[in-house]
Order: structure tokens, then sequence, then C-alpha cells
């Protein structure tokens, strides 16, 4: 079965399928990548707890950053964010957001205990 919830004509913000959460990806604004990276993984946070999971159990994760001379800034974030031992696969790359404000965009996928 699978379980949809927060959706729209466009996406939903999650999908549930097979033990395995989809999370749409997570944007934030803010003036710094900070900012934005700190914000995008509150709003993680937040999903992931309401489709009954959390960041140690991370499977997947992609990172789409404006600009990737932000990758250093966004990382002191990330890095403080992932539980030690718990890192998912990981991408990231350089992508024209969807608004100009847009610095970063996370998307995760997780397993549900």
């Amino acid at each position: 079965m699978i379980e949809r919830f927060h959706t729209t004509e466009r996406a939903s913000k999650i999908v549930k399928h097979n033990g395995v959460v989809y999370l749409s990806g997570q944007v934030a604004e803010g003036d710094t990548v900070t900012e934005q990276t700190r914000d995008c993984l509150a709003k993680v946070d937040a999903l992931l707890a309401e489709a009954g999971t959390d960041r140690e159990h991370l499977l997947q994760t992609t990172i789409w950053l404006a600009d990737m001379a932000d990758f250093a800034e966004m990382n002191l974030v990330w890095n403080d964010w992932v539980p030690t031992g718990f890192a998912p696969a990981r991408a990231c790359g350089e992508a024209k957001l969807a608004r100009e404000i847009l610095k970063v965009e996370i998307l995760v996928i997780a397993a549900i205990p």
C-alpha cells in the first residue's frame, strides 16, 4: 500500500511504501546557506517524525546547491545534523533552483523502523 500525506495537485510532502518514506525536496528562505540548510533540515526532522522515523534511519539524501561555492558552508550544518554513524548515501550537486532566493534544496529517503 502507498500512503501519501500533504498531497496537492503537484506533489506529496511524504510518501510511504514498503517500510520506506520518501520526502519531497525541502527548501527554506534565509539570507545565508547556513540559515537555509538549518531550516531545511528542521523541516526534514518534522516530516520524518510525522512519518514515524528519524534521522538515524536515513537511507539516501540528495542535496542541490545553487552555487557549489557554498558546499563547505552547507556541510558545516549537515555534519552537525547527521548523527555519528548514521550518515546516508548522499549526493550533492549544483542546480538552478525554483526561485532566485533559494540556495539549497534537500531530498531525503528513510527507512521506517
